[in-house]
């Protein structure tokens, strides 16, 4: 596979900014905290491979990399921006605002979000998603009324698990994660409750009453660097950390997942969606940059690469579930061929 494609955004870019652009050597990249030690990792690579200089990478969350992605096209906007879900509408359209048009959609493999405590801590951790909730929500249902979350201890949300208090550390609203976490553990969370099984409330509902997390304190925001709630957990053995499973996976000498409706993640419970908070993982080019940025395309192939992307690959023993073989080639290709990606719904 090779490049085929140098889109006429790239050409206007390079004959009005051919200058400006050469002063800029290295690749730039920002976004999602979960796909940064994979992007690192392939930066390393191409570094290693070609003797360039290896691209910046910035965690910047995957809301504020959009932001800056989508800001415009040149030497002083980045090339690449990587996320933990796929880019919004009101994204899309804040590109092509500022005239990023031509953008290929990378799925690069999938992720779980993990639910981690320190080792040292002795319970058998088990929660189903509707317990989540009742832990982590704004509002929840007591004796048939929706109100303030009033919980401040685990027993107090059934009395098998322990006496501690909820202390829970996890992104901030412009992450991906907080996004994928809000969707897939406390929206299918709030639906277990009996209070909404057996009402007459819909997905509006839901989303609409079911989105806010606590912020009275047992739900602290530890902003985008993961590796400080890892910190956290180590000091606080009761403390519980929400990050995607590769954080999990590098720290299992100090950390254990807990549990969710009995299934712990690894690469089988996540790619099967046996595990229920699984996700995919995304970068984003910004094609108008390819032939102009030196090593783009270079960096491309490189992240595209079998020795990435594959089962056994460097990608998945830093804990990425790849990509099945078809839907593997498949994305290879679109993205070795610099295919538009369509506008999301």
């Amino acid at each position: 596979m090779s490049f085929t494609k140098l889109s006429v955004s790239a050409l206007a870019l390079a004959a009005v900014s051919a200058t400006a652009a050469a002063a800029r050597d290295e690749i730039r990249i920002v976004g999602s905290s979960t796909v940064f030690p994979y992007t690192q990792a392939v930066s390393e690579q191409f570094a290693n491979n070609t003797g360039s200089p290896s691209p910046i990478v910035e965690s910047t969350g995957t809301g504020g990399g959009m932001q800056i992605f989508c800001g415009g096209i040149g030497e002083t906007h980045p090339d690449i921006t990587g996320a933990s879900r796929g880019m919004k509408p009101s994204e899309f359209e804040l590109c092509a605002q500022n005239g990023v048009t031509d953008i290929t959609q990378a799925n690069i493999g999938s992720d779980g979000l993990s639910i981690a405590i320190s080792s040292s801590n002795e319970f058998d951790w088990d929660l189903s998603l509707a317990e989540i909730y009742l832990a982590l929500a704004a509002e929840v249902p007591v004796d048939g009324a929706w109100v303030a979350n009033p919980y401040s201890m685990w027993s107090e949300i059934d009395s098998r698990l322990p006496a501690v208090d909820i202390t829970v550390l996890g992104p901030p609203p412009t992450s991906g994660t907080r996004d994928a976490f809000v969707e897939l553990a406390m929206h299918a969370g709030c639906e277990e409750l009996d209070y909404v099984a057996n009402g007459d409330f819909d997905g509006d509902w839901v989303e609409e009453n079911c989105s806010r997390m606590r912020t009275d304190g047992p739900f602290i925001e530890a902003g985008e660097n993961d590796n400080l709630i890892v910190q956290r957990l180590n000091s606080d053995k009761n403390a519980m950390g929400i990050f995607g499973y590769s954080f999990l996976f590098e720290n299992l000498d100090t950390l254990k997942a807990v549990k969710i409706d009995a299934v712990e993640p690894d690469p089988e419970t996540i790619a099967s969606g046996d595990y229920p908070v699984s996700r995919p993982l995304f970068f984003y080019v910004k094609n108008a940059h390819r032939g102009v940025i030196p090593g783009l395309n270079e960096f491309i192939e490189e992240y595209m690469s079998e020795d990435a992307m594959a089962p056994g690959g460097y990608l998945t023993e830093r804990g990425m579930v790849a990509l099945g073989d078809e839907r593997r080639k498949t994305v290879q290709e679109n993205v070795l061929n610099a295919v538009s990606m369509e506008a999301p719904e």
